[in-house]
């Protein structure tokens, strides 16, 4: 079990969580909505956790065990904190700040939806329940509220105190590969100068990719097996002192069934076919993939150098079809991600039966089907489907099948678009996908 001073912050870190995501209070949360916050969860850290371990996180089913630190890391870096010591640290630093104020507000009429909160970063252990944090004359959420406040000053002088010379420091990246995954990278570092032994290199959002170094030494390797754009980071003394950007791409489409810790890829000759890219039973039973119980999760991605491609005014179109739609994919959930360098745009597809249960994503725009009509993103996914994004200055409009699903102006700085991600269940295929920009079409 948690220490009790361990289960209030975590029970903090989840409300923090809760109000970042609006989706309401998590006691009306059914499964599909942990099924999505896993895959948010995942697309901001790298890191996926179960739906049965957020569920276990939540309250939701019994367990009696304490959290991994794995993944009180991943909770707090998608709350917007680097691991779950730092953000343990600032908490503490937190309520020594609004004690000296010495806040009282018990009659404070402030609600769960004006609470401000530390902005989420830039889709499978077990786990304990937690139990719900009593809320008495919204107490509770004034000290939230307080929070970010005290960390901001808290922050500011520390970084007074603690600045280092960023010059003091070296910090750059070699891939063993021009393209493709699985792709290996060595990292060189000079950290010399940092005081203390506390150096990290953050090799992803992944919390488990940051990896404390030997400040004395120069290089770190690591293994990549999905493609990304990752902003890696330096870290001495808790500071960043380097980023360098470092790009996978994926040489052309690559396909795989999504698995822990190193997915399936199928060969080329297996899925890419016929001007399009497929998965079909042939090659699931090749390689012992059942589609009973659960379906083989399935992803096709494209990451290029897509030159000047921006998020703020681009076309994107797609041909999608999922023909399973059996078992427990009767809902045929399909995901199409647009992968920018710092932001992500996740789009759903479902059956029509099924779209009560979605959300949207879109450069820091978050939908939900509890309180939107997102009923024109259903679709036969069994017949070819067509998926349409078109963006004018940040304001987007998406179509399937022609017919207008939604409309959004996004909030997000623009950022450069560099590929394509299907996600799906089953056997699926993808053709005619295409982005367009400034005039220039690029046909994956």
């Amino acid at each position: 079990m948690a220490k009790n001073g361990e289960e209030s912050e975590i029970n903090q870190c989840l409300l923090l969580i809760e109000s970042k995501l609006g989706w309401g209070s998590s006691n009306g949360w059914v499964h599909y909505d942990f099924e999505k916050l896993s895959d948010i969860v995942n697309d901001s850290t790298g890191v996926r956790l179960s739906t049965s371990t957020l569920k276990r996180i939540w309250g939701k089913l019994k367990y009696d065990h304490a959290p991994t630190l794995t993944t009180l890391n991943t909770l707090a870096q998608f709350a917007g904190y680097t691991d779950w010591r730092n953000f343990r640290q600032e908490v503490t630093s937190a309520l020594s700040a609004a004690a000296v104020y010495n806040v009282v507000a018990e009659t404070a009429e402030v609600s769960a939806t004006q609470v401000s909160e530390p902005a989420l970063p830039a889709a499978q252990p077990a786990r304990i329940p937690v139990a719900p944090v009593k809320q008495k004359g919204f107490k509770y959420y004034w000290f939230l509220a307080l929070i970010p406040l005290s960390l901001l000053g808290y922050t500011l002088i520390s970084s007074k105190q603690n600045s280092l010379d960023s010059n003091a420091f070296s910090f750059r990246t070699d891939k063993m590969i021009a393209e493709g995954v699985p792709n290996s990278v060595v990292f060189h570092y000079d950290a010399r100068a940092a005081a203390t032994d506390s150096v990290f290199i953050v090799q992803t959002w992944d919390i488990t990719r940051k990896k404390l170094v030997p400040k004395n030494q120069h290089e770190h390797s690591a293994i990549y097996y999905y493609p990304g754009f990752f902003n890696t980071k330096l870290i001495a003394d808790n500071q960043i002192v380097k980023a360098q950007d470092l790009w996978i791409t994926s040489r052309g489409w690559l396909c795989l069934a999504e698995d822990e810790p190193v997915p399936l890829y199928f060969k080329d000759e297996e899925c890419l076919k016929d001007s399009m890219v497929a998965v079909d039973e042939h090659v699931l039973k090749k390689y012992n993939l059942p589609l009973y119980p659960k379906a083989p999760r399935i992803r096709f991605f494209n990451q290029r150098d897509m030159g000047d491609l921006m998020s703020d005014n681009f076309t994107f179109e797609t041909v999608i079809k999922n023909n399973f739609d059996q078992g427990t994919n009767t809902c045929q959930p399909v995901q199409v991600l647009i992968q920018c360098k710092n932001d992500i745009i996740i789009i759903p597809l479902a059956a029509r039966p099924c779209i009560g249960d979605m959300s949207l994503a879109f450069c820091g725009t978050f939908v939900s089907s509890k309180n939107t009509d997102l009923s024109k993103f259903g679709a036969n996914l069994t017949q070819w489907t067509k998926l349409r994004v078109e963006t004018v200055n940040k304001h987007a409009t998406l179509f399937v099948n022609g017919v207008k699903a939604y409309s959004l102006t996004f909030p997000n700085k623009a950022t450069g678009i560099v590929g394509v991600q299907i996600r799906l269940n089953g056997t699926g295929a993808v053709k005619d996908t295409w982005f367009e920009g400034k005039g220039k079409v690029t046909r994956f």
